[in-house]
């Protein structure tokens, strides 16, 4: 997996953020191109060959740092097609879905692409990204997101297909969903995930997880649901001078987690023959 990441002095092509004291543009070099803002123009020519971290001042005076953007510089500041998922999100579904290098991920909702070029990189060039998507608008604004961060990566396949129809994979290690109503797709999940394998939905709305929690039980090939959400609270420290910023990044959406079992779980059976009224008790509180 190659990422579109030289180090040294900015060359052409290369993606470059610069920083004013309150706000970041992202742009990519080109040969006798000129940016404009408030503060007036800096050709790009002025950039190219500079060390990252270097200053650069406009036509008008103003002031920028030039630096190469990180990964989640680059989602926030990408064209969209569709609502991402914000990086604080992103880090949360790659820890506690375990995604790990070699991992065969099928996703749903492919958005503006930020997710999924954080999957890619996850699972390396020997993992593999299945991504259904309906919507070719969509898809075609991803696919240029993903291209401009990832050397065309071999380990992607793009699917403009309905996955609540069907789920063509089987045996993939985890699946993602960033849709409207993941429950309709959870009859699919028990055939596309391995034993062991990883449910996860990502949903704006408690009614939409908590459809998504019905339809996991019903089919009692799931356990260890768990439903949360994160909250981001940055601090400003400046001198002696300690407090938290007026405004946070709250709640931004649920993420619903479940693990496919082997075999069905008949409720009464496995309660009454494998385990005590105690485990049973102690089983019910964890799931």
């Amino acid at each position: 997996m190659q990422r579109i990441y030289n180090r040294g002095k900015f060359r052409e092509g290369d993606l470059v953020v610069l920083w004013e004291e309150k706000r970041k543009h992202l742009i990519k070099l080109e040969k006798d191109k000129i940016f404009f803002y408030n503060k007036g123009s800096i050709p790009h020519n002025d950039i190219i060959g500079k060390e990252e971290g270097s200053v650069i001042y406009s036509s008008h005076g103003g002031r920028i740092i030039a630096f190469r953007p990180t990964f989640s510089d680059y989602i926030l500041e990408m064209p969209r097609g569709a609502q991402i998922i914000y990086p604080k999100d992103i880090g949360i579904i790659l820890i506690w879905a375990d995604i790990f290098p070699g991992a065969k991920i099928i996703e749903a909702g492919i958005g503006s692409g930020a997710l999924t070029i954080a999957l890619l990189q996850a699972v390396g060039e020997e993992g593999l990204v299945v991504s259904y998507e309906i919507r070719e608008d969509f898809a075609n604004r991803a696919m240029k997101n993903i291209h401009n961060f990832l050397l065309e990566p071999k380990n992607h396949v793009l699917k403009l297909k309905n996955i609540y129809e069907e789920i063509e994979e089987e045996d993939f290690d985890r699946l993602i969903l960033d849709l409207p109503e993941p429950w309709r797709v959870v009859p699919h999940a028990v055939k596309a995930l391995r034993p062991g394998g990883i449910f996860l939905a990502y949903t704006p709305t408690i009614i939409q997880a908590q459809k998504t929690v019905e339809a996991l039980k019903e089919t009692k090939q799931f356990v260890l649901i768990d439903t949360f959400e994160t909250l981001l609270r940055p601090w400003q420290i400046e001198d002696l001078s300690v407090r938290p910023f007026h405004r946070m990044v709250a709640h931004t959406a649920f993420i619903t987690l479940a693990r496919k079992l082997h075999n069905r779980i008949e409720e009464n059976k496995f309660q009454r023959d494998d385990l005590s009224e105690e485990e049973v008790e102690n089983q019910e509180h964890s799931f």
